[in-house]
């Protein structure tokens, strides 16, 4: 007997990096956000996903590369929508031959898009041309190279140590708000310190980098 594999209508990738993948393939980040025009014209309302995910749950919604349906790489553990879009948590799996490179891909900087398919359920044409999805059926999750929504990217592959330099100046200059000149002074005056006293034996944890950060701050304030 046959089987027939049912494709999405429609994917939309969207540009929200993947940052930090953790030993286990364990990553998070966004696989859409809700009020952001993508480069298909497309805007994504908060809820659009609610009823899909309550169908499917995340064991329903597949983690593929490339929207390949040929090429599953792991699973995703938790889908759901917050204020700011459609978070995804999920697993890839390294006994998987593509799984593997993927996630080294990923931890290289290779790879950091997400994107999503789906098929329109209910959509509307707002006065400035742009379509906005208010109901879709999401039936996959991708790790892609190219994101149509430039701000769609994988934002958690936890790795249990400090984040690359590249990680921490794109967390400061696009969630801390800092300019990239101000990222820059913050690195060199308080991360690499920070790595130092690390690489030394000294230690460093989470409050160190804060200290640091509010150190660089009270500079620019001054």
């Amino acid at each position: 007997m046959r089987t027939v594999q049912h494709k999405p209508a429609e994917v939309k990738f969207t540009d929200v990096a993947l940052e930090k993948v953790a030993g286990d393939g364990t990553f998070s980040g966004y696989a859409s956000l809700f009020e952001t025009a993508d480069l298909a014209g497309d805007i994504v309302s908060a809820g659009a996903f609610a009823k899909s995910l309550v169908r499917r749950g995340a064991p329903g919604v597949r983690m593929l590369f490339q929207h390949d349906p040929g090429e599953p790489i792991g699973t995703w553990s938790e889908i759901r929508e917050d204020a700011r879009g459609l978070f995804a948590a999920g697993r890839i799996n390294a006994d998987v031959a593509r799984g593997r490179e993927v996630l080294s891909l990923m931890r290289s900087g290779g790879l950091d898009g997400l994107s999503i398919g789906f098929s329109t359920v209910k959509s509307r044409k707002e006065p400035s041309g742009l379509r906005r999805l208010l109901e879709v059926d999401l039936w996959e999750i991708s790790v892609v190279t190219f994101p149509m929504l430039p701000s769609a990217r994988v934002d958690a592959v936890k790795g249990g140590g400090l984040p690359s330099e590249r990680e921490f100046e794109r967390w400061l200059t696009r969630d801390a708000k800092f300019s990239r000149a101000q990222a820059r002074t913050i690195i060199a005056t308080g991360f690499k310190a920070l790595k130092t006293r690390r690489d030394a034996g000294c230690g460093s944890g989470p409050g160190d980098i804060a200290t640091a950060i509010r150190r660089a701050a009270e500079l620019f304030a001054s």
